[in-house]
């Protein structure tokens, strides 16, 4: 109750509810004051008649001696003991009570002071919003609400303060966690070589037990058998069910090579039926899989290098001669015997080229709410924080700036990093990689370029300024990554020379002629519509002459310029799945129990 009081009376800023959660805790005081009052009449009532009934008794005992003296004589040591024992257990009870009563008294005093101290919270808690209240009574409606906003903004700013330091704390036990996992992995993988005998000599009939555990023992040849009632179990284990977190402490694109060793066993024994249940199950199921999780960057990432790992496996040890010029003798000895799946291999990469539109649907997903504030409204250069536009749009400017854009050019960099760990982390190749980045740099380029040529109010100096660092840091990213040679970097030129084109002098027919060989990237249109946006940043600078804008219209147009004038975000790149082979043993490969598939026999 007085905690419901006390929360009501933080919550509700009306003097009359406080007054009277007040007058209730004083209420609730008095009764225990009551209370204690009480108890210690009943302990003073008890205490009188222990007294007084040892007095009765002793009486009793001087009544009993003068009629039966012979009686009392004899039974005397057996009275005083009795005497004795009462006298003892009234001691004893007498100190429990005083115990109890000073337990009490202790317990009484702390609930005294704890009341207190709230009635002095509360005290202070009322005379600080009477002085709100008395204060806000005395400004003006406007004033009242502004003062009111910037009350709940230190509020909130204090929440946030403590949630990212909670944040903080998470992230760090996180890092701990991790590393205990790895740990303990590699623990139970070591257990799990040892026991591996064990188990597929329980796990299988006798004939087949003996056979199994001899080719073992002598030499794995890289191939997985499994029975047919398995395969349902096969493919919820390794597909269905699987997450990238459970195979990410083992070698990448493991279910990949997992599902390779199985067909690679159909092939020997020559079961052109188990082939084709194999291929076909698993393309299906993965598809199943993208559908249930298409809005999942890393599980779109996840299936994306496992499938095109697959497609690179059956490429590999295919016995074609083009693919085997990498292998090592031992890889080679490991090809397929029996049959040529070169139109599974066109279905799968048909499947990889899905799964790649659907990665770049999802990222472009995530990062488009971003590029605008990121690119655009952001201010990564503080210098420039304080010059805004002249002219009608400097409300809108500023009011863009005070909202404090959600997302800032860090951390959309922030988020192009996450996505380029998590390909990494899976074991996609390198060339895809790349291709993906590259994508993501057009709809970033096509995005800010289309809102620049659609907004007044950010065509000045300043923003080209602005703009020119941003896509600098956004190259520096692409060195850093290694991935300057993905041509991520070129899909930015037109927002480059539209930086520049802010920031170039606009006045002399020179002026207009350096524009045309400088902005080759943009078309006629595309520049005329920043020059006619093109907003002074303060009295002293001109705005573009309509002769000066006419002049670049007068000049020739480029034949490769687009009839339209803003850029297509949806415009697709070609992708290419380049051959890479992979380095890896299939002999070597070790499946951790972690997954599920102890009915697998190595073979």
């Amino acid at each position: 109750m007085r905690k419901t009081i006390s929360e009501r009376a933080s919550k509700n800023n009306t003097s009359n509810e406080l007054q009277d959660g007040y007058n209730l805790l004083l209420s609730q005081l008095k009764s225990a004051n009551e209370e204690l009052d009480a108890r210690k009449e009943e302990v003073l009532i008890l205490r009188t008649q222990i007294v007084s009934a040892v007095q009765l008794r002793e009486k009793n005992d001087q009544i009993d001696s003068s009629k039966v003296p012979e009686v009392i004589i004899s039974k005397e040591p057996v009275d005083k003991e009795e005497a004795l024992k009462a006298y003892h257990g009234l001691c004893e009870s007498k100190k429990l009570l005083e115990a109890q009563l000073q337990t009490q008294t202790r317990q009484h005093k702390d609930e005294l002071e704890a009341l207190h101290t709230q009635i002095e919270l509360l005290r202070d808690d009322i005379e600080k919003k009477q002085e709100i209240l008395n204060y806000t009574a005395s400004l003006s409606p406007e004033a009242r609400v502004e003062y009111s906003v910037q009350q709940e903004i230190t509020r909130l700013t204090n929440d946030n303060l403590d949630l990212k330091e909670l944040v903080e704390k998470l992230e760090k036990n996180e890092r701990k966690l991790k590393k205990q996992l790895r740990i303990y992995m590699k623990k139970v993988q070591e257990l799990e070589v040892s026991q591996a005998a064990a188990q597929t000599s329980r796990s299988r009939p006798e004939l087949m037990r003996q056979v199994t555990v001899q080719r073992k023992e002598k030499d794995f040849e890289g191939m997985l058998e499994y029975y047919k009632e398995d395969e349902a179990l096969l493919f919820k284990a390794l597909i269905s069910d699987i997450r990238p977190n459970t195979v990410s402490a083992t070698v990448p694109c493991l279910p990949a090579y997992i599902l390779f060793m199985c067909i690679r066993h159909a092939d020997y024994i020559n079961d052109d039926q188990k082939v084709e249940s194999l291929l076909t199950s698993t393309i299906n199921a993965i598809k199943k899989v993208l559908k249930k999780n298409n809005e999942d960057f890393e599980m779109t990432s996840f299936w994306l290098a496992n499938t095109s790992r697959l497609l690179h496996c059956l490429k590999q040890y295919s016995g074609d001669e083009v693919f085997m010029t990498q292998n090592t003798s031992k890889q080679n000895e490991h090809c397929l015997k029996n049959f040529d799946l070169a139109e599974y291999r066109q279905v799968l990469s048909d499947l990889s080229i899905q799964i790649y539109q659907q990665l770049i649907k999802v990222a472009e997903g995530i990062i488009q709410p971003m590029i605008v504030s990121a690119m655009l409204e952001s201010e990564s250069i503080p210098s420039l924080a304080g010059v805004k536009p002249m002219g009608g749009y400097r409300n809108r400017s500023s009011s863009m700036d005070t909202d404090a854009s959600s997302y800032t050019l860090q951390a959309l960099i922030r988020q192009l990093g996450q996505f380029h760990d998590t390909m990494q982390d899976h074991g996609l190749d390198p060339e895809i990689v790349g291709q993906v980045v590259r994508q993501l740099f057009h709809c970033i380029n096509a995005i800010t370029l289309n809102n620049l040529m659609l907004r007044k109010d950010v065509c000045s100096w300043s923003t080209g300024m602005q703009l020119r660092y941003n896509t600098s840091q956004m190259e520096e990213w692409l060195r850093g990554n290694n991935l300057f040679q993905s041509k991520a970097a070129a899909t930015l030129e037109p927002l480059i020379q539209a930086a520049q084109l802010l920031q170039v002098k606009k006045k002399t027919t020179q002026d207009a002629e350096a524009i045309c060989s400088l902005c080759t990237a943009l078309s006629t249109q595309q520049i005329v519509k920043i020059l006619n946006l093109y907003t002074p940043l303060n009295e002293f600078e001109e705005r573009v002459s309509v002769s000066f804008i006419r002049n670049i219209q007068n000049r020739p147009q480029q034949t490769s310029d687009p009839p339209q004038l803003l850029m297509d975000t949806k415009h697709m790149f070609p992708v290419l799945f380049p051959y890479t082979p992979s380095a890896l043993r299939l002999e070597t490969m070790h499946i951790p129990a972690s997954l599920g598939l102890g009915f697998l026999i190595r073979v």
